[in-house]
């Protein structure tokens, strides 16, 4: 299961209600950018899961996902959503392949199982999705068409070491890695996928063994590196002048970091001058870490803030496909970010006597779905509905239930006493 907490600080119960659909432990989570109350979760039990978070927050653990992609033989770590497209969601598993789905129809429609040999440690989209690269444990960065299903670059010992590594595509096409040396120093690099025989610039930082996650900002080009275990985060702003990467501050805190989260940029304060916002997983609790520019002007600042990808979506799932490519659709922040409703999350499943193959492989054409219009929509909608109202009325009886319970407990307790 997995916290969704509001944007609060302060004690949580410990009965604070949690998505807690899945059999296995959960791995890895990610906010869709299209719609901030959907969710996607991988785990342990070989699924990945898509969740619609009610409007106002949970009240009772939700425990039935808007759908269940099923289609790994193996844990499901990474899980991330396309940046452009709506309903696009690409997993990856300990199976070492990569399953492109379509949410709003329940359907894998690319499957990549054939271009790893060994487990895959990231996967990151380019900014306009019509790529992926992964880094994995066979030392190997690979840039992959996933419509295509085509590896287009690739280059091996990206970093010679044998621990972990990451790999990230930047705004420009280029790509960031972090990893180890031979000597286990960790290392940053930067590379060009067009010619990958050496990197545009290689930096060494230190012998920690925590392993450097980037996370990435597109609009000032600043990427901030945080190491698991490590008590800081260091800022490197990335340029097309010698070396490439230049360092910019550390930020340093008392306590060890088991996780990180990265706040979109939409949702910083821009009259504080808020130009990131972490949240820091601890042992037993989550910790926000905001960074901001001192400026004098209360004016809105546009050199922080470049217009920014906004929640709406450029492409259908379907054009994306069918092979479209679009740019994110940029919104300007200087009003601050007001967000809009948000629709819900519809799932129509294919009828499953169209016999078509639950995923592509490589030597299949792609084919998108095409909308058709199934005569069974409306008992199915009507079925759905009374399924819906009968749960309804089940979630009521037993919150209903829990009340009575914790009276009763109160008064045992007060009889105790």
């Amino acid at each position: 299961s997995f916290f969704v907490s509001p944007l609060q600080t302060g004690r949580i119960d410990k009965s604070y209600p949690t998505v807690c659909g899945h059999t296995g432990p959960v791995l890895d989570i990610d906010w869709c950018p299209h719609n901030d109350q959907v969710i996607a979760s991988g785990s342990e039990d070989c699924t990945v899961m898509v969740w619609q978070i009610p409007e106002n927050g949970l009240t009772l653990s939700l425990t039935e996902p808007v759908v269940v992609l099923e289609g790994h033989s193996k844990r499901v770590g990474i899980v991330a959503w396309h940046p452009t497209a709506r309903n696009v969601l690409l997993s990856a598993g300990c199976d070492n392949a990569i399953i492109i789905w379509n949410v709003g129809t329940g359907e894998a429609l690319i499957n990549l199982d054939d271009m790893h040999v060994d487990m895959i440690y990231n996967v990151s989209w380019n900014r306009n999705g019509s790529l992926i690269c992964t880094a994995s444990k066979d030392k190997k960065v690979r840039v992959i068409d996933p419509r295509k299903q085509e590896i287009v670059a690739e280059k091996e010992k990206t970093h010679e070491g044998a621990r972990p590594m990451r790999a990230i595509f930047l705004a420009d096409g280029n790509i960031f890695t972090t990893g180890f040396s031979r000597m286990s120093e960790r290392q940053l690099a930067l590379w060009n996928p067009k010619n990958m025989e050496d990197p545009i610039a290689l930096h060494e930082m230190d012998t920690s063994n925590g392993v450097l996650l980037p996370f990435y900002d597109p609009d000032t080009n600043i990427i901030y590196l945080c190491g698991k275990g490590d008590r800081s985060i260091r800022y490197f702003e990335i340029t097309d002048e010698s070396p490439y990467v230049h360092y910019l501050n550390t930020f340093s805190s008392k306590e060890p970091q088991r996780g990180m989260g990265f706040m979109p940029k939409r949702g910083l304060d821009v009259n504080k001058c808020e130009i990131a916002r972490f949240f820091k997983l601890h042992e037993r609790k989550c910790e926000p870490i905001i960074m901001t520019v001192p400026r004098k002007s209360d004016l809105f600042q546009d050199d922080l803030y470049p217009d920014t990808a906004g929640p709406e979506a450029a492409l259908e799932a379907e054009e994306w496909f069918e092979g479209k490519n679009a740019d994110p659709l940029l919104i300007s922040l200087k009003h601050g970010y007001i967000p809009g409703k948000n629709r819900d999350l519809k799932v129509v499943k294919k009828n499953i006597l169209d016999n078509k193959p639950a995923a592509n492989k490589k030597s299949d054409l792609i084919n998108a779905p095409k909308k058709a219009a199934d005569a069974s929509n409306t008992q199915n909608d009507a079925k759905l509905d009374e399924i819906l109202k009968e749960l309804k009325s089940i979630k009521d009886t037993i919150t209903n239930q829990d009340e009575r319970i914790a009276k009763l407990e109160q008064q045992m307790a007060k009889i105790g006493d």
